[in-house]
């Protein structure tokens, strides 16, 4: 079984290089994926989940709760979420099938399973443009408004990932290959990236 994990900063392509990886290594694809089974098993509301783990709702959470993360007595509905998503992000392992993780902290929550973690950067301002090029119709953001927006949701996934560990999020020597999209097509960087995957787990498995 090999399982890569893409970890990205807002904005860099990371999703969209994780779903070409898939493709091209014919892979498993998990992102939406694990909002989409943490409400079907919860009977929540999809909006919600993702609100509350995309959009960061928990950020008052005390890092003290990574001592604690695997205990099942703790009951908020914010913090139940986080062990909710461990939970499936672990069962996806389990089914043993080559598969890519988007997001979700899944590097550190599979790191028994030895996976391939990818972090995915890029410039502020390819950042804001490439935001701005995708932005969903009706969200008429400046440039200023978008960066902000940006600088926001990535340091909620910092905060994320101290909450359930001890490891910086974007700390290079967390991740087996950082890739910086700027300037970069990211139909042109799969090929290279997914090559370079291949040779790790090859060499992984000598």
């Amino acid at each position: 079984m090999r399982i890569i994990t893409i970890s990205r900063e807002f904005g860099s392509g990371g999703r969209e290089l994780g779903k070409r990886m898939a493709d091209e290594l014919g892979f498993d694809y998990y992102d939406k994926e694990i909002i989409h089974a943490i409400a079907s098993h919860n009977g929540m509301d999809e909006n919600y989940v993702h609100w509350a783990l995309d959009q960061h709702g928990w950020q008052n959470i005390p890092l003290t709760f990574r001592n604690s993360f695997s205990s099942v007595s703790i009951q908020s509905a914010q913090t139940g979420l986080l062990l909710e998503q461990k939970r499936v992000i672990e069962d996806i392992a389990k089914t043993g099938k080559d598969c890519i993780i988007v997001g979700r902290n899944a590097d550190v929550l599979l790191r028994d399973y030895h996976p391939f973690n990818l972090f995915v950067c890029a410039d502020i301002d390819a950042r804001v443009r490439r935001c701005m090029d995708r932005a969903k119709e009706g969200e008429d953001l400046t440039a200023k408004e978008m960066e902000r927006k940006i600088r926001n949701i990535d340091r909620g996934r910092a905060h994320t990932r101290d909450i359930i560990s001890n490891s910086r999020w974007g700390e290079r020597t967390a991740y087996h290959l950082t890739v910086n999209t700027t300037d970069w097509n990211i139909k042109e960087l799969t090929p290279v990236v997914s090559a370079f995957a291949k040779c790790w787990f090859e060499r992984e498995l000598k």
